[in-house]
């Protein structure tokens, strides 16, 4: 259900004269360039803060060489150390996508272009950067519940997570969802990942099929009707991959096809509609499963959550730097 909200729903979107059928393009203004971000006011952010009770801190960045070796093609990282002696520099050359990342949203458009209907180039991440992402942190442990009821998700699999699971996990665990939250979506990918030898991670690597929220329209409605600030979760693409995959056999021009369709593109690849129509970012491949273990332990699965994105003119994604704190 929707709480007390002054936004629109998304059945009433756009609010914008000529803006695409599902676009939050205006919501925040005609320059905005935060999209869902602008949801952590101060006010929540001090509410937020209030959550810290005991001084557990949880880092969610992967270790930057993970995986290994990275998904989709991405270049490993190169780390270079310089100097001998009692000083030393180092030099990283990295893909801001080849481990935990935020896609910001230069990295998916749709047909219609990028959020807000902004120019690629006026996007960037250090707009993220250079506000900061505070607020209250919720995670939703959908592995550990569908484990418990019977149905654990297939972690080498493009397994669907519904938006029931998501409310049937919040549920369970007491939690309840506010407008301005930061959403963490456990699918324990990360989990069965790092089970994996060698050659089992080169094979996921070169065949990647992964379990996730199912795209769709449908998906998109959920998530703008509960207004989160954000979503990240521990798998590879937020959604279930390969693309298509739960839409029965589709040649390659079928997928061209769909993905160039406005209204069939979501249904394909909700990144189209969550990233530039509705200005939710998205976070993949977070290691969430310390901080689930502790909210496990002692059933809070609310905390301050902050973010530090990388302050790169114009970059397209960036680690989070992300911490939960309980």
């Amino acid at each position: 259900m929707r709480g007390v909200t002054t936004l629109p729903s998304f059945d009433e979107l756009p609010i914008r004269r000529g803006a695409p059928k599902g676009a939050a393009w205006g919501v925040w203004g005609d320059d905005d360039v935060f999209g869902c971000l602008n949801l952590l006011t101060p006010e929540r952010v001090v509410a937020a803060a209030g959550l810290v009770r005991k001084g557990a801190v949880f880092a969610l960045n992967l270790d930057q060489h993970l995986p290994d070796p990275p998904l989709f093609g991405r270049a490993a990282p190169e780390h270079t150390v310089l100097g001998e002696g009692a000083g030393h520099d180092d030099l990283l050359s990295f893909n801001t996508q080849s481990s935990s990342q935020w896609d910001g949203f230069r990295h998916v458009g749709s047909v219609h272009g990028f959020y807000n209907g902004i120019a690629d180039e006026e996007h960037g991440i250090h707009h993220w950067a250079r506000r900061g992402i505070a607020g209250r942190g919720v995670l939703a442990d959908v592995a550990r519940w569908r484990e418990s009821v019977g149905r654990p998700v297939a972690p080498d699999a493009p397994d669907p997570i519904e938006c029931d699971d998501i409310e049937a996990t919040l549920e369970a665990q007491g939690t309840a969802l506010q407008e301005g939250d930061v959403l963490l979506l456990r699918t324990g990918w990360l989990s069965w990942y790092r089970s994996l030898d060698a050659r089992g991670r080169a094979d996921t690597a070169s065949s990647l099929k992964a379990p996730g929220i199912r795209p769709g329209v449908a998906t998109a409605k959920w998530m703008w009707d509960r207004h989160v600030a954000a979503l990240a979760a521990d798998n590879p693409a937020v959604e279930v991959w390969p693309l298509g995959s739960l839409l029965g056999d589709l040649d390659p021009e079928q997928r061209r096809a769909m993905r160039n369709d406005p209204d069939a593109a979501p249904e394909i690849f909700v990144h189209t509609a969550l990233l530039p129509l509705l200005g939710l970012p998205l976070g993949e491949l977070w290691d969430l499963d310390p901080l689930a273990d502790d909210c496990a332990a002692d059933g809070t699965y609310e905390f301050l959550f902050t973010s530090a994105p990388l302050n790169v003119r114009g970059g397209v994604a960036s680690p989070p730097n992300a911490l939960a704190i309980k």
